[in-house]
């Protein structure tokens, strides 16, 4: 599968909202996101295909040293061709230079989502009591730490 990774700009907004409601119960919008172009403390990176189609994106926030990653969603017929990985790669390449750690949530039953962040070194923090909705799940918090 060919494609890039390219920031996030206006014209992947739908395409990336798309996917939004393809992967998550509680979606962001395209105001939700396109916010996200104008803040300074976020990153929002694209995996697009050579046809300019959304095929997954990762978000991540950073504040000083801390980040968190917001999301990580891959088209539902790109999944298990490396997409994710990549995506997650960069930040956690970006972490390594210049972060003391990155951190996020994820379903326990999501359970691709929960071995492709321990590949990357991400630990179990803790959890968050019914954190998700439709279903109500708990929340998996998990951490790479980069420096003491």
């Amino acid at each position: 599968m060919n494609y890039k990774l390219v920031p996030m700009d206006r014209s992947h907004l739908a395409g990336v909202a798309e996917l939004e409601r393809m992967c998550f119960s509680a979606p962001w919008n395209e105001a939700m996101l396109e916010e996200e172009l104008y803040n300074d403390t976020a990153s929002f990176i694209v995996a697009e295909g050579e046809d300019g189609q959304v095929l997954g994106y990762a978000g991540l926030h950073v504040i000083l040293d801390e980040g968190y990653i917001d999301n990580v969603a891959v088209r539902p017929t790109c999944r298990r061709q490396g997409i994710a990985d990549r995506l997650l790669d960069v930040f956690c390449r970006f972490g390594q230079a210049n972060l003391a750690f990155l951190t996020l949530e994820v379903r326990p039953s999501n359970t691709a989502a929960v071995a492709l962040y321990e590949k990357h070194g991400f630990q179990e923090a803790g959890r968050r009591k019914d954190y998700y909705e439709d279903p109500r799940e708990d929340a998996l918090l998990l951490t790479r730490e980069f420096r003491p």
